[in-house]
């Protein structure tokens, strides 16, 4: 399958929720790498080639692909449009408001 890939990917672990077209409801999967066009989940279930998928990354929202393959516990899913993949490592939940104390702020040196 390499033979196909364009670009790089980045090895990581994300949390991202799935849902797979003949599925009511999303479920956790764990995202292994990520690249431009595509990327490799975890998964329990064995699922068609060509089956349509909606994904959640964080700083990413949701993206929508096709399962590209399937071997027992992991999935390649070809995504519809190309992404930016650092946004998907950027940290969540990072603020340097008014009201954030000092103790929790970012240091600068002087």
């Amino acid at each position: 399958m390499s033979g196909n890939r364009v670009g790089s990917r980045d090895s990581l672990f994300l949390m991202a929720k799935l849902r797979l077209a003949d599925e009511r409801g999303p479920r956790e999967v764990r995202v292994r790498n990520l690249s431009e066009r595509g990327l490799m989940l975890e998964l329990d279930k064995v699922v068609a080639i060509a089956t349509p998928v909606l994904l959640e990354l964080r700083g990413l929202g949701e993206i929508g692909g096709k399962v590209a393959w399937c071997t027992q516990g992991r999935i390649g899913v070809a995504l519809d449009s190309p992404i930016d993949p650092k946004k998907a490592r950027k940290v969540a939940g990072v603020s340097q408001s008014a009201n954030t104390p000092f103790y929790a702020k970012a240091t600068t040196a002087r």
